[in-house]
């Protein structure tokens, strides 16, 4: 019997060593056990007291604001849409003339859905010009502007063209409703819906050597001066004539007064 009792006291302090060289069982049991029944109450505290749903109205708001500031910056990253349709779109040419002032034109025209305000900026505005500097544009509408440059005398009098000119001139455009009138204040006032549609470089072309491109510019020229004559004509006049000092004519009146008198003189002939 004492044997016995020997052995089994042996067999229990092996089973003690045993567990207490895994204690992470036993830990892992207690701590899944305590954090099941924190989760419980923790459930039941929240379910009770509506502090649940208060964390998910946070947490989808949180959500919210990081998307939205995602999209902002990819927004950003995107390249700005294109308002207008320019021609020549990437240079601007002159005649190569020095000691004179040149001038170039360049077609703009409205490819947008709406009313585009548009606005010439240069880095060099002591020797250029633009006619008109700025203006809107309907939905499918077209202008030719014009752009005058004054041409240096080069040093030591050179008769080589310098194609590498560091003048460049800047169109930018904004998006404005109908029937409002332009000031170059609106780009100032919206500066966050302004967009670049291009920087253009100039580029001199030799007047005395035939290039398709100075012939373009020939006729872009002419389209210009034509449009303009057109502008400075007044409007045809639809309304009643006025003949002296503001003696209103009415045709019908003129008219009437012709055949009356047309009858006047067939009875005196008549009688």
């Amino acid at each position: 019997m004492a044997v016995a009792d020997r052995q089994k006291k042996t067999t229990k302090n092996t089973d003690k060593k045993v567990f207490s060289l895994c204690p992470f069982w036993q830990s892992g049991t207690n701590t899944s056990s305590s954090s099941s029944s924190s989760t419980q109450n923790l459930t039941q505290s929240y379910n009770g007291n509506g502090i649940n749903n208060r964390h998910v109205e946070v947490k989808n708001t949180s959500t919210t604001s990081s998307s939205k500031t995602v999209s902002s910056v990819a927004r950003s990253l995107l390249p700005a849409r294109r308002r207008l349709r320019l021609d020549p779109s990437n240079n601007l040419y002159f005649p190569y003339e020095p000691g004179k002032q040149v001038r170039t034109a360049i077609r703009l025209k409205n490819t947008s859905r709406s009313h585009v305000a548009f606005k010439f900026q240069t880095t060099a505005p002591k020797s250029c010009f633009m006619r008109p500097p700025g203006g809107i544009l309907a939905p499918g509408e077209s202008l030719i502007a014009t752009v005058f440059k004054f041409v240096e005398l080069p040093e030591n009098n050179e008769k080589v063209i310098d194609q590498k000119s560091k003048v460049k001139f800047k169109i930018m455009s904004l998006k404005v409703k109908g029937g409002i009138e332009y000031v170059p204040e609106l780009f100032d006032e919206q500066k966050d819906q302004v967009t670049v549609e291009r920087i253009l470089r100039v580029v001199f072309l030799d007047v005395q050597q035939p290039s398709p491109a100075l012939e373009k510019l020939k006729r872009q020229l002419s389209e210009a001066d034509a449009a303009l004559e057109a502008h400075k004509k007044p409007p045809p006049d639809t309304g009643p004539r006025v003949v002296g000092e503001g003696l209103v004519i009415d045709e019908w009146k003129e008219r009437r007064e012709k055949y009356l008198a047309r009858q006047k003189v067939e009875a005196i002939d008549s009688s």
